[in-house]
């Protein structure tokens, strides 16, 4: 058999962070019901994403402790009478990964638009969706990170 040799990116990631991750994200104080949607997210994106399995933080090759940063809102459009029509949320994540006794900070930020009626304002929900799909893909964006560590076979 031959195959180019592709292999997907979290391929690169996993051999970087191992095959068993905890993971830990600080209540904010400003915002609780946002954390436990970026908690959430996390945790998916490992089990999709990496495949590996989530363990408690002393039965884990890495761990993982998670703070929120920011979270913004950003009109990005209006319409012909100058409401604000659309939105960028961008959610800005702190994430310290301990592994093999090092650690190391990552910040990274993931963004979702979203439009809402003329002269409203954002509901709770739209809130909650643009965080937890900008949370995603802050969380996307930091496992890309280990998949070029991975793929160049950086060990810290």
């Amino acid at each position: 058999f031959s195959s180019c040799g592709y292999r997907p990116s979290a391929h690169y990631a996993r051999i970087y962070i191992g095959d068993s991750i905890s993971t830990n994200i600080k209540i904010s104080s400003e915002d609780p019901e946002n954390t436990v949607l970026i908690k959430d997210a996390v945790d998916r994106a490992i089990l999709e994403i990496f495949n590996a399995s989530l363990t408690s933080k002393n039965l884990s090759q890495t761990h993982l402790e998670l703070s929120i940063e920011r979270i913004t809102y950003r009109p990005i459009q209006y319409d012909t009478a100058g409401y604000e029509i659309a939105y960028r949320a961008t959610t800005s994540l702190q994430i310290v990964m301990q592994h093999n006794g090092h650690s190391k900070k990552y910040i990274t930020q993931g963004s979702y638009d979203f439009s809402i009626n003329p002269n409203a304002v954002i509901t709770d929900q739209e809130r909650f969706d643009a965080i937890k799909i900008s949370a995603a893909k802050a969380i996307r964006s930091f496992i890309s990170q280990l998949s070029a560590k991975g793929a160049r076979g950086d060990k810290e």
